[in-house]
């Protein structure tokens, strides 16, 4: 696991990507988005696992979660759901070991079928 000083999250809280922040966290737009508007909240302090945050860090996380979604559905009319996610691990999926969670805007036709949605995270689980 990457320390501190080798990670690219640690690297972007000084840089003109943050959109926002609070005192614990901050907002960025994901660099390789899934859906146009993906954004990610992430601490300001290095930590790897979201179990590991603190009762502050979670509630400026919930705090920044529902005022991006609600500037993303002022700006954008189509976005009609959102899928929220937090990879904790190597087997989850986790790449950068640096909490971060994902703010996804969904739009109608935007996948063939959501039903099922996160479940997706295991292909044949999905549809159920």
């Amino acid at each position: 696991m990457p320390d501190a000083n080798k990670c690219i999250f640690c690297e972007i809280v000084s840089t003109n990507r943050v959109i926002d922040q609070g005192n614990k966290c901050f907002v960025v737009r994901d660099a390789f988005p899934v859906t146009k508007g993906h954004t990610l909240i992430i601490p300001k302090r290095h930590i790897s696992d979201y179990f590991d945050t603190t009762d502050d860090e979670k509630a400026e996380i919930q705090n920044l979660l529902m005022k991006h979604r609600r500037l993303l559905l002022h700006c954008d009319e189509t976005i009609k759901g959102f899928n929220i996610g937090i990879n904790v691990g190597e087997v989850s999926g986790q790449t950068v070991f640096h909490v971060h969670v994902h703010l996804i805007p969904r739009r109608l036709g935007d996948v063939q079928n959501p039903r099922g949605g996160v479940r997706g995270v295991i292909p044949e689980k999905q549809q159920y």
